[in-house]
C-alpha cells in the first residue's frame, strides 16, 4: 500500500482531483481522464519512498443522494444540509511491492485496499464567501485485494480539521489544508507492523503489532484551472508517527514521512442537464 497523496476516495489525490469548477450550477454529470504522479512514502513510518503514478478515467455524478465527487469516487449521501453532512462513501489506495523496500524484503506485499464507511462532515466556521473550517469524521472499514481474492484487514477513524478556499486570490484556484490524526484497530495495525516467525531475519524481529494511533498528517490540495475542461492538480503532505502504538517494529523506520505529487485532469463529457451543489 502505497501511503500516499493518491489514497483518501480512491486516493487523497483522486478525490481531490474531483473538485469541480467554480460555480453555483455544475453539471448533473461529467466524464474525463486523470492522470499523475507522486513521489511517496511506501506504507505509514517507512523507511523509503518511491515514484507511483496513475491514469484512469474518472466520473463526477452530482446526483441527491449517490454521488461521485469531491468528498469520494463513490458515495450516498444521507444526511445533507448547508453546515451538515452524513455519507457512506468508498475509499482505496495502490500497492507495495516488498522486494522493493528494505525493511519489508521477502515479506507479502501490501495490496491494494479499499476503504468503505460513513463519514460525517460539520462546517463549523465560515471565513469569507468562498472559505470554510470543517470537521470531519471517517470511519473506515478497510480491505486488501490482489484482484484474486478479498480480505477484510481492520478499522480506522480519521478525524480532520480542514480549512478549504474555492476561490484562493480570486484566481479560481481550489485550495484544501488538512490536519488529522489516524487510528487503527489491531488487524489493520498488523497488517502494516507485524512480523511473524516465518519472517524473521537477522536483521527483522518478531513483533506483535497493537491498535491505537498510527500517526498525525498535514495535507495541501490545490487544483487550478487551465481552460475551460483542463485542471492542473498539485498536492504535498508531511506525516508524523511520534508515539505511534508500533513505533517498536522493525518495519516502522521514520518518524517523520512526506509526498509530493501532481498531475492533469481532462473533461471529455458534460451533461447538459445542470444543478446546484
Amino acid at each position: 500500500m502505497r501511503y500516499s497523496l493518491i489514497c483518501g476516495a480512491l486516493t487523497a489525490v483522486l478525490a481531490f482531483m474531483t473538485l469541480p469548477a467554480t460555480g453555483a450550477e455544475k453539471p448533473l454529470f461529467e466524464l474525463g481522464v486523470a492522470g499523475g504522479a507522486g513521489y511517496i512514502a511506501d506504507y505509514p513510518a517507512a523507511g523509503q519512498n518511491h515514484f507511483n503514478g496513475i491514469a484512469l478515467p474518472y466520473p463526477i455524478y452530482r446526483g441527491k443522494v449517490f454521488r461521485s465527487d469531491s468528498k469520494g469516487l463513490l458515495r450516498g449521501r444521507i444526511v445533507h444540509s448547508r453546515d451538515f453532512e452524513l455519507d457512506v462513501s468508498l475509499g482505496g489506495s495502490l500497492d507495495t511491492d516488498s522486494d522493493d523496500n528494505d525493511a519489508r524484503r521477502g515479506m507479502p506485499d501490501l495490496d491494494h485496499m479499499g476503504e468503505l464507511g460513513p463519514r460525517l462532515q460539520w462546517t463549523f466556521a465560515r471565513a469569507a464567501r468562498w472559505a470554510k473550517f470543517d470537521l470531519e469524521l471517517p470511519i473506515r472499514a478497510v480491505f486488501s485485494t490482489d484482484f484474486s481474492s478479498l480480505e477484510h484487514r481492520g478499522f480506522l477513524l480519521e478525524p480532520q480539521i480542514a480549512y478549504q478556499h474555492d476561490n484562493f486570490l480570486e484566481s479560481g484556484t481550489k485550495l484544501k489544508l488538512g490536519v488529522s490524526s489516524i487510528f487503527a484497530d489491531e488487524d489493520l495495525q498488523d497488517y502494516f507492523y507485524q512480523v511473524d516467525a516465518p519472517f524473521v531475519t537477522t536483521t527483522r524481529r518478531a513483533f506483535d503489532a497493537q491498535s491505537g494511533y498510527l500517526g498525525s498528517r498535514m495535507r495541501l490540495l490545490l487544483q487550478h484551472p487551465l481552460g475551460q475542461r483542463i485542471r492542473l492538480f498539485a498536492a504535498a503532505e508531511v506525516n508524523s508517527h511520534h508515539g505511534a502504538a508500533n513505533e517498536d517494529s522493525p518495519l516502522y523506520r521514520e518518524d517523520m514521512t512526506y509526498g509530493i505529487g501532481a498531475g492533469l485532469i481532462l473533461s471529455l463529457y458534460r451533461s447538459d442537464r445542470m444543478v446546484n451543489e
